[in-house]
């Protein structure tokens, strides 16, 4: 696997366009991107499982599962369509009606994505115009690839991209994608919306198999308040350009696309929890020594959404109890006089607790291991050979001052 530059215009035959088509922001800020493949796609996609879900949901929804192809993507900032009723699943009608018109492709061809403030409509003739005019900016180029990742944005500080070749059969097949998200983070298949094309030859079925598995150790996996948004959405759109055997299941060349396919995910799962809402480092849990997955899973999710746990992060603090306090009450069983835990960064690995208790670690060490960044802490609790890794960040004063002006 070669890591690349890029996003959803990395793999051939997709080209992407971000724009300010003023759907709520007053300051000229990019609010709307589109990405088009040459040819039709096979599909793939996970969903949130809250039970308030957006109208874009229910429409990729339909399209994931019961179509057999789809061909492009329009997304918008700034409004979630969230909470509206009638009126947001005839604008999505209305969205895909539209871009199918401009692009020449049928609506059912058209997958949506909205993130933004929940409870407000889009405003239809602004969205319209948008998309009316995207199309004309639709380039194959990296910087067109980063102008759709920047339109997506909302509380994110940065961009996110990231791109990786691999080798099937002697062709090279590239996976891009571009996600955002860095409040309302806590995905259960955050707002999260993640975007991925490639230009693998791969059935629907198995893309959809392995979307599915590896979403489960990378968005399901990180968290940045708790909060499982409306939208939550990841889409994968695969249009066959490398002209590779088909990847089926059970092959070789399913594990070696799948390993792509799960950097992807995981890097840009990575990205998103280190911009968390006004956070200062990425906070990673490793959770060792488990009897089963769904044991190291939830203790290290236990652990990475703990509030108390986050701001002694943010403190530099070693308070190794708020760690063992958020296994203790996961609701998994272990044996807590077991566990030992450690801290550790680029400024070295330090043991805190070993069989349960405090060593006679320094807290001066420990203190330089967690001013940096990213922050890892490691739970051994010695019953098996599963783990699981989780990531999150600190809780800052910040957080709270981002939150109480969002609407404004």
């Amino acid at each position: 696997m070669q890591i690349i530059e890029g996003g959803v215009t990395a793999a051939k035959g997709f080209k992407a366009a971000g724009m300010a088509a003023g759907i709520k922001y007053k300051n000229g800020k990019k609010d709307m991107a589109m990405v088009v493949s040459d040819k039709p796609c096979v599909t793939a996609g996970t969903f949130t499982l809250n039970r308030v879900f957006a109208a874009p949901v229910k429409w990729d929804k339909n399209i994931v599962y019961n179509e057999a192809y789809a061909q492009a993507i329009v997304v918008n900032s700034g409004v979630a369509n969230a909470c509206t009723g009638v009126e947001g699943d005839e604008a999505c009608a209305l969205e895909a009606k539209t871009a199918g018109e401009a692009l020449g492709i049928s609506a059912d061809a058209v997958l949506l994505g909205s993130t933004g403030v929940i409870g407000m409509q889009l405003p239809m003739d602004r969205m319209c115009a948008g998309i009316k005019a995207l199309p004309e900016l639709l380039d194959y180029t990296k910087e067109a690839g980063t102008l759709a990742a920047e339109a997506i944005m909302t509380t994110d500080t940065v961009s996110k991209q990231v791109a990786c070749t691999v080798n099937i059969a002697g062709k090279e097949v590239t996976v891009g994608g571009m996600c955002k998200g860095a409040g309302m983070i806590h995905p259960h298949m955050a707002t999260m919306l993640c975007f991925i094309t490639t230009d693998a030859v791969i059935e629907k079925k198995a893309l959809q198999k392995m979307t599915s598995d590896i979403v489960e150790d990378s968005f399901n996996m990180i968290s940045v308040d708790g909060d499982t948004s409306t939208n939550d959405t990841v889409l994968v759109l695969a249009n066959g350009e490398a002209g590779n055997d088909t990847i089926k299941e059970g092959s070789s060349d399913y594990d070696t696309f799948y390993e792509a396919l799960s950097y992807v995910l995981t890097e840009l799962s990575k990205k998103i929890a280190g911009d968390g809402e006004g956070c200062t480092c990425l906070f990673e849990v490793q959770v060792k020594g488990a009897s089963t997955k769904e044991q190291a899973r939830i203790l290290a999710k236990s652990i990475v959404t703990s509030n108390l746990t986050k701001a002694a992060i943010f403190g530099h603090d070693a308070n190794w109890g708020r760690i063992l306090c958020a296994m203790g009450y996961s609701g998994v069983d272990f044996e807590p006089e077991k566990v030992d835990i450690f801290f550790e960064s680029n400024a070295g690995k330090l043991q805190i607790v070993k069989d349960g208790t405090a060593t006679d670690y320094s807290e001066e060490k420990a203190t330089e291991i967690l001013s940096q960044n990213p922050v890892t802490a490691i739970a051994d609790i010695k019953q098996g050979n599963s783990e699981a890794t989780a990531w999150g960040c600190d809780l800052t004063f910040d957080y709270i001052k981002i939150n109480a002006d969002y609407r404004s």
